[in-house]
């Protein structure tokens, strides 16, 4: 199956907050650097268009904690807006303070910074170069401040300022570049530790379920054979009684099936220890299970249906995945025996079953839950077969999800590797 890309450190929203509280504490920092500058150092400013400005920006921050308040998602689109609503306000102040003079430039690299470690790749790249692009048309156009202006004659560019330009397309390409790399290495490994978690306990449960099952067959083992004492007994003293000697029979040989049972269970559990999966042509393969289902269930109808296209669809397969794809269709049946609909389709990377069915459907929490923990698609059902078959499915490398169709029933669908012969 292809692999799911890195899930976020943390939420746009939780990230759009942080970038609420830092804007309000830059934006308090420029305004009483401005007081500073004009009272102290006397600047001379545009104060009025400066004020402005610090007030837009002031005013921008209040919508956005208003709009964290409304119950509605923010996604990365609207945080890169954001970000690049606070380049643009730099950018108005740069160009009252003295452009690419004002010591203070280079804080473009604080949005630069945060959109390579909260945002996707191309993001992160159009803050930066919005940065960069802001920088570059401070050089040519700005409001000088004299305080600020380095005088070297007759040049054009100002070589220190030149330099300081030069600096921050550096800083913002390897920031952009390697904040972004190391936090999509942390995403990764989050995501790892987190599927190997959900891994260690699912494994844990199955482990429980097995042991729970081997001790149960030990302790059926023991009443098994006193009821084949008692029956024995029972049909000596039954005979003379047709209609009892055929009642007793019948309970001996359903005791007969059980013993049988629980002697195939620890036999199968041996040989699929020690053996190693196969591969074989998933059309010939899942044919297979549905003929042996079918003796199950001939209370079924159903059409299975193989896509005719080029090359052979290779599985790995073994008896736990043939269980597995029965249970499913087991389901399906459950919910409607009519006309259930198996489909077979293939590509370079994946095998996909899926198994329709024209039942009541499956509540959203069960098919979220699936694999999980023990959820049931029916009333009285335990959910120990659809975890185990999710289990078993993904030790295969594969997955299994249930939807519901938009004509009705539940349509599930399992996604295998495609293997080499």
């Amino acid at each position: 199956m292809p692999t799911a890309p890195p899930l976020p450190l943390s939420t746009p929203s939780r990230n759009l907050i942080r970038l609420t509280i830092v804007r309000g504490i830059t934006w308090t920092g420029f305004l009483a650097a401005v007081i500073v500058g004009v009272e102290l150092l006397h600047f001379e400013l545009e104060i009025a268009a400066v004020i402005g400005v610090i007030v837009c920006m002031g005013l921008v921050n209040l919508f956005t904690w208003w709009r964290l308040g409304r119950q509605w998602a923010v996604n990365h689109t609207e945080y890169v807006i954001h970000l690049l609503v606070d380049v643009l306000g730099l950018t108005l102040l740069f160009y009252l303070t003295g452009g690419a003079t004002n010591p203070f430039i280079n804080y473009y690299l604080v949005p630069v910074t945060i959109a390579a470690a909260t945002l996707p790749w191309r993001y992160a790249w159009i803050v930066a170069a919005s940065a960069m692009a802001s920088y570059t048309l401070l050089m040519w156009d700005y409001h000088p401040v004299p305080q600020l202006t380095h005088d070297q004659g007759n040049e054009i560019l100002n070589l220190h300022v030149l330099g300081m330009w030069i600096n921050f397309g550096l800083s913002a390409g390897l920031v952009t570049f390697f904040i972004f790399k190391m936090a999509h290495a942390l995403r990764s490994r989050e995501q790892a530790l987190s599927q190997t978690r959900e891994t260690a306990l699912r494994n844990e449960q199955i482990v429980a379920v097995a042991t729970q099952a081997a001790g149960t067959a030990h302790e059926l083992g023991t009443p098994l054979s006193t009821m084949a004492v008692l029956l024995s007994e029972m049909r000596e003293d039954a005979r003379g009684n047709p209609a009892l000697e055929q009642d007793v029979e019948l309970l001996r040989q359903q005791v007969d099936v059980c013993k049988s049972r629980l002697r195939h269970l620890v036999e199968s559990a041996d040989r699929r220890r020690m053996a190693e999966p196969e591969v074989r042509d998933a059309r010939d393969w899942l044919s297979g299970v549905v003929q042996r289902w079918l003796v199950l269930r001939p209370d079924v109808s159903h059409r299975l249906e193989i896509a005719s296209q080029r090359g052979t669809p290779w599985l790995k397969v073994d008896t736990t995945l043939d269980q597995a794809i029965t249970n499913l269709l087991n389901n399906a049946a459950d919910a409607n025996p009519d006309d259930i609909h198996i489909g077979l389709d293939w590509n370079a990377q994946d095998v996909v079953i899926d198994i329709r069915d024209h039942g009541p459907g499956v509540t959203l929490d069960i098919a979220d839950q699936l694999g999980e923990t023990f959820v049931s698609t029916k009333s009285k059902g335990l959910g120990i077969g659809l975890f185990l078959t999710h289990a078993t499915i993904n030790r295969f490398g594969g997955g299994v999800r249930l939807y519901n169709h938009p004509d009705g029933g539940t349509l599930t669908e399992v996604i295998l590797p495609h293997s080499e012969p």
